[in-house]
């Protein structure tokens, strides 16, 4: 009933606004701008609760609330995807000439949301919003297991964080293999829902004229498909000879910390990462762990939050701090909740979340300052002057590297100083603290812009059949990141099904890549150009300029072209050349650590 009257209204506003003719501003602007506001006044408290349903689902997993998920995500499904949005939206698009910057902008966010929702082909819609709250379901309520026993019960339950201090820290191969093997059996109950998700996806956006589930995500960027591959190759090929020198250098690391043969592909159970997306503890002396003994969880999140205030940021609603679900839940709880860190902007206004699992660690320090980058953009563009449906980063990849950005900014060993984390004479040599930066932010990209970017192109450009899944998966793997499995691996098995993004994220891990640039592009203005120092060992905490330079760009929302806000905010294209420039270094000093090795793979 709720939607029937919410379509009626944006009918009737259909006939009202037509009759209205011509009066100051064009025929068509005026109509669009009035037809937006109806949409936007239906939209934002249909959201708000598909937000809202989404929130309970993720944060204590039931059959009962995975139903009222899907329900509510249909109701704001039928509306943006409806028929006549669908029509009216693409009439005005139409009649470019006749609209302003702002109305075109959206318009096409607008049409966007409705090609995921089609009210063309609603059954398919309907069946796609079950499967995706099913498959989150399964992800957000799994118990990992260290110690699996006949019958399919488990003698020893673990956490999503106790396999990555496993990973992180460990050097029994054994334990290692048994935490890597654990983490990687999320898949199997996993796969038969992705095998779903794939043909419904493709299905919902070939209906709206897209080539595939894949393509219609690259639209937001206003890129082609062909392009955005083009960008992602393309910043492969820029950072390959650093990544190939850290691949070197780290498999002949660890194969000397475990007492191995120098292999050609890094096994991934040997890496400090489920994914081996990053590499962390390679470098000795350089862990920040040891700086966190004895603080608590909230310190952690307290600390992140005093960086964006003293860079002139408000302290965050008492909403946050009363709403969110911060810490771990104790393993006696019955509680299920989703593993990965994320931020919620839950009515596009105020109501800001995050969901973390947070402890007192490096890792955590780190993600807590990329969360609450979200957080801070969210309550930046939510004003008036931003309309709702412009309410998003300046692309999607702007939200990740703000936040990325602040995870930057944590690791800096002067702003550590100055949080009296490290004292002075005590902080870890600076050429082996760039290397080992350099095997988290270098190492992602084949990750980002090769592994999972491709892997997730097959599967929606090319409908990838299921039984080649596995395979390619590791195919890629190997071409991109240099790494391999432990020991074969079962084919019914789908180790690309656990990494959350591909199935609740998808289609857009290309985010993370573009990400990356952006976040050394803004760290090397704010360092070069503002704050003066060196964009290696810079800290500007503190620094109202640069929280000016940060919040004249996170206040915009998707009210400017990213393109230009790029080259108007740093003087330059989207471009690898200040990550390339912060590593130089790195560079050089791999050129003398690996002299006479074999480095082939």
């Amino acid at each position: 009933m709720v939607v029937a009257a919410s379509l009626a209204c944006v009918g009737a506003f259909g006939l009202h606004a037509a009759e209205k003719g011509t009066r100051k501003l064009a025929s068509v602007e005026r109509e669009a701008r009035a037809f937006l506001e109806t949409m936007s006044g239906l939209l934002q408290p249909l959201n708000t609760v598909a937000n809202l349903a989404a929130w309970i689902a993720a944060t204590e997993v039931s059959p009962e609330h995975t139903a009222a998920r899907a329900a509510a995500e249909k109701a704001a499904a039928a509306v943006t995807g409806s028929k006549l949005v669908i029509e009216r939206t693409g009439a005005y698009l139409a009649k470019p000439n006749e609209l302003s910057d702002l109305t075109l902008r959206q318009l096409r966010k607008l049409q966007l949301a409705a090609a995921e929702n089609p009210g063309t082909i609603p059954e398919v819609v309907s069946r796609r919003i079950e499967a995706e709250a099913h498959q989150s379901a399964v992800l957000d309520g799994y118990t990992f297991c260290l110690q699996p026993l006949p019958g399919g019960k488990c003698g020893r339950p673990t956490s999503a964080n106790e396999i990555d201090q496993i990973l992180r820290h460990s050097r029994g191969l054994a334990d290692r293999e048994r935490a890597w093997t654990a983490a990687k059996e999320i898949g199997r109950p996993l796969k038969p829902g992705l095998t779903e998700l794939q043909a419904l996806r493709n299905q919902i956006a070939r209906a709206m004229g897209f080539p595939s589930f894949f393509a219609l995500h690259v639209a937001d960027y206003g890129m082609t498909v062909d392009e955005m591959m083009t960008l992602m190759n393309a910043t492969l090929e820029a950072g390959k000879p650093l990544y190939d020198g850290l691949h070197c250098f780290a498999k002949h690391a660890l194969a000397d910390r475990y007492r191995k043969p120098v292999p050609k592909l890094i096994p991934a159970h040997w890496l400090g990462n489920r994914w081996a997306q990053e590499w962390p503890g390679l470098v000795e002396g350089t862990s920040l762990d040891p700086l966190f003994k004895g603080k608590s969880p909230e310190f952690i999140v307290r600390t992140a939050e005093d960086f964006y205030v003293s860079l002139g940021f408000p302290r965050l609603p008492e909403v946050f701090w009363k709403k969110s679900d911060l810490y771990p839940v104790p393993p006696s709880s019955p509680r299920k909740k989703n593993a990965h860190a994320t931020a919620w902007h839950i009515d596009g206004e105020t109501d800001v979340r995050s969901l973390m699992s947070v402890e007192p660690n490096a890792q955590w320090f780190g993600t807590a300052h990329h969360e609450l980058g979200h957080i801070y953009y969210y309550l930046s563009y939510a004003t008036p002057a931003v309309p709702y449906l412009l309410r998003v980063g300046a692309n999607r990849a702007f939200h990740e590297a703000v936040g990325e950005l602040a995870r930057l900014a944590s690791e800096q060993i002067p702003y550590l100083n100055k949080l009296g984390l490290i004292r002075t004479g005590q902080e870890p040599e600076a050429s082996a603290a760039l290397l080992q930066s350099a095997l988290g932010s270098i190492v992602f990209l084949p990750f980002a812009a090769g592994t999972m970017t491709h892997f997730e192109y097959d599967l929606y450009e090319r409908d990838l059949p299921v039984a080649e899944w596995q395979d390619r998966w590791w195919q890629y793997a190997a071409t991109y990141q240099g790494v391999a499995p432990p020991g074969r691996r079962a084919p019914d098995l789908c180790d690309a099904c656990t990494k959350t993004h591909i199935n609740d994220d998808p289609a857009q891990y290309y985010d993370y890549a573009i990400a990356t640039l952006i976040k050394f592009q803004l760290h090397d203005h704010i360092c070069r150009k503002i704050v003066k120092q060196d964009p290696r060992t810079c800290d500007y905490s503190g620094s109202e300029p640069a929280g000016r330079f940060l919040r004249d760009i996170l206040k915009l929302g998707a009210t400017h072209d990213w393109r230009q806000l790029m080259r108007e905010t740093t003087g330059e294209d989207i471009s690898p050349r200040a990550m390339l420039d912060f590593y130089q270094p790195v560079l050089q000093d791999l050129a003398k650590r690996n002299q006479g090795l074999d480095c082939a793979r």
